[in-house]
């Protein structure tokens, strides 16, 4: 069984309101980066998706809510596309390693995010800080999820898992919005020799000098 045919599935698929609306969440995407969220009207995204003002209206009660779903669907792409990455043949500290690396890979490849810390930084930050539930407890469910599984193997120490997610969900949104950093995340393999020294330690997934 693969992490996409666990249970996890559900959180992985759009909400079905989500999957129904995908143009509009589309046409949503381009105007915040064309325009930026503050700028963006519901009008202007009404046009680009192809339907009526009252239409929108009636699927989203307003911007807010259509931010959300946009960041929503951003953040299961991304859980998804690190999901992929995992081989669940490989040990528990490969895979989390590679878990790692996947993330930094998706994160710098996220076009929305970047563009909004730097331009609309008092829009996005609530959203991402005292905001953040949501998005904490999307990504410490994955997480923990992914060290219950290597408990269950035996290839991690029996603890619960749900602290030590968090832990890391929480470093990884910092470094989301502070991407300036001494830890090496423009470059795979030395994200990777990071990952087996620190990351993959403190799950007690101990380096080995061979890898």
């Amino acid at each position: 069984m693969t992490l996409l045919d666990s249970p996890l599935a559900a959180l992985l698929r759009y909400e079905s309101g989500d999957t129904d609306h995908a143009s509009v969440l589309d046409a949503a995407l381009e105007a915040f980066m064309d325009f930026g969220i503050r700028r963006t009207s519901m009008g202007e995204i009404a046009k680009r998706a192809g339907v009526s003002p009252a239409t929108l209206y009636r699927w989203f009660a307003g911007k807010d809510e259509l931010v959300w779903a946009v960041g929503r669907r951003e953040a299961n792409r991304l859980i998804a596309s690190v999901a992929a990455e995992v081989d669940q043949r490989d040990d528990g500290e490969t895979q989390l390693v590679t878990l790692f690396v996947a993330f930094l890979r998706g994160l710098r490849a996220n076009r929305l995010l970047p563009r909004l810390v730097a331009t609309e930084p008092e829009v996005i930050l609530p959203l991402l800080t005292t905001g953040a539930g949501p998005v904490l407890a999307l990504g410490r469910t994955y997480l923990a999820q992914v060290i219950a599984g290597l408990q269950i193997s035996g290839q991690l120490p029996a603890f619960d898992p749900e602290p030590a997610a968090e832990m890391v969900a929480r470093l990884a949104l910092s470094m989301a919005l502070t991407p300036e950093t001494c830890i090496p995340i423009e470059d795979d393999e030395a994200a990777r020799q990071f990952a087996r020294l620190h990351v993959a330690i403190l799950f007690g997934a101990a380096s080995r000098p061979d890898h």
